[in-house]
């Protein structure tokens, strides 16, 4: 037992388990955040361009709701297909800003290839010859 709970340490210590925490911590605050930027300040501009349209209030009542004196019995059975809208927007935001993500740190790794590199070597003949002539030139 204690092998484990000492392996499982180990594993739970690497570099990559900590970042890979890290960033899912903060994945999830970004995704709060690109949801509040959807709902709150792009949809309502375009629902007001399509005709003053709420898109969380878009839905298809597949059943009524049933009331008794009312008191709401059963709630009514819908399709919100406004929300749905409004999660495929928040998906393709999150989307595109991994890509250009990505993409930044991908030209940023270039530039560091693209590095000049130190000269080759000589070839080996040339490198000898070399060596002959510095020893030539200490004997005078």
């Amino acid at each position: 037992m204690k092998k484990i709970l000492q392996e499982f340490k180990q594993f739970a210590m690497r570099g990559n388990v900590v970042d890979m925490a890290v960033g899912i911590i903060i994945g999830g605050a970004f995704g709060k955040i690109v949801s509040s930027v959807v709902a709150d300040i792009i949809m309502p501009p375009v629902g007001l361009l399509i005709g003053g349209v709420n898109f969380s209030d878009l839905k298809i009542t597949l059943k009524e709701a049933v009331m008794k004196g009312g008191a709401e019995v059963t709630p009514a059975v819908t399709l919100n297909y406004g929300n749905f809208i409004q999660t495929t927007l928040d998906f393709i935001i999150i989307a595109l800003a991994i890509f250009l993500l990505v993409k930044g740190m991908n030209a940023l790794n270039k530039k560091k290839k693209e590095e000049p590199k130190a000269p080759a070597a000589p070839p080996a003949d040339i490198q000898l010859l070399t060596e002959i002539r510095d020893l030539l030139k200490k004997e005078k």
